[in-house]
């Protein structure tokens, strides 16, 4: 048992400090192993708290790596828009990997569904590659996705940046195995031990601000499979879609063609916290249409590279 358990189990710690102390171990752990690491952030609830928990790990010294966003070409603006002030907030250092940039050379083409995540891999894979990171810093959480339930603090990525399971290290005692070759990196997840709830209770404890999208405003969205999307030019809505103005907010934020929306009065984030608590589906579940294309579609793009 590690001295954090050891004081929590006599009542010293609350759950979300353990948690909190954790993700500080592991940021700390990589800047002191690996040559240059970067973080991943898209504005995103997770990619805020974890560079919050960066920020702590290393006061009052500034951040000792750089941020990464993978930006789709349709991600929220209220979500760019507060991901440029944070960053212009604490003086950080942002590298933008454009997949908008990839289709306008040709090397990557338009889906025919419109939804650019999984177009995401390779400007991430050369972003990695080009900005010489052995180290990237993911927000994923276990409990989001069975995929990302297999996946250890430290994952190892191949010269070709994919993923194999099988390659997996064992971890014990919060002992962390960060060997690579040349060409490989790691990718590395502080928040793997938190659920949506505990970062729901850190952001209240913290007093963390979000995008106003996180709360529920009134917006046009249509109806597809069950799930509030917005309209946009990425191809939607189709014929028979009527788009209505409803109430919701978003449990998860990334590109607006496959991200829906929840009808919620949930304004304020002790409001969040108490629907959460009562919710029975996963963020991913009920709102990331790209998660519903097959049993394993998660785990397939995982392979190829994707976060």
């Amino acid at each position: 048992m590690t001295g954090a358990a050891v004081t929590a189990a006599t009542g010293s710690l609350t759950h979300t400090d353990v948690l909190e102390s954790e993700a500080v171990h592991i940021l700390r752990e990589v800047a002191g192993e690996f040559e240059r690491p970067v973080l991943l952030f898209s504005g995103g609830k997770d990619s805020v708290v974890m560079l919050h928990l960066a920020l702590k790990a290393f006061a009052p010294a500034p951040l000792p790596f750089a941020l990464l966003h993978v930006d789709t070409g349709h991600n929220f603006p209220e979500v760019l828009a507060y991901r440029d002030r944070v960053v212009a907030r604490h003086g950080l250092r942002l590298h933008i990997a454009s997949v908008q940039d990839y289709i306008d050379r040709g090397v990557l083409r338009e889906r025919p569904d419109g939804t650019r995540n999984p177009l995401q891999t390779l400007p991430l894979l050369d972003a990695i590659t080009g900005g010489g990171f052995d180290a990237v810093f993911g927000g994923g959480r276990r409990d989001e996705e069975k995929a990302r339930a297999k996946e250890r603090v430290f994952s190892l990525r191949d010269e070709f940046g994919t993923w194999d399971p099988r390659r997996q290290r064992p971890e014990l005692w919060q002992l962390y195995n960060g060997r690579h070759l040349p060409g490989e990196h790691v990718r590395v997840f502080p928040l793997s031990n938190w659920t949506e709830l505990d970062v729901w209770q850190y952001i209240a404890r913290e007093r963390i601000e979000l995008p106003a999208i996180y709360f529920a405003h009134e917006r046009e969205v249509f109806l597809r499979s069950g799930m509030w999307l917005a309209p946009g030019e990425w191809g939607g809505p189709r014929d028979g879609e009527p788009v209505e103005r409803r109430r919701v907010r978003y449990r998860t934020v990334g590109d607006m063609s496959c991200t829906g929306a929840v009808l919620s009065e949930a304004a304020r984030v002790d409001e969040v916290i108490a629907e959460i608590t009562a919710s029975r589906l996963t963020e991913r579940g009920a709102t990331r249409a790209d998660d519903r294309l097959s049993e394993a579609a998660m785990e397939d793009r995982k392979r190829e590279g994707y976060f």
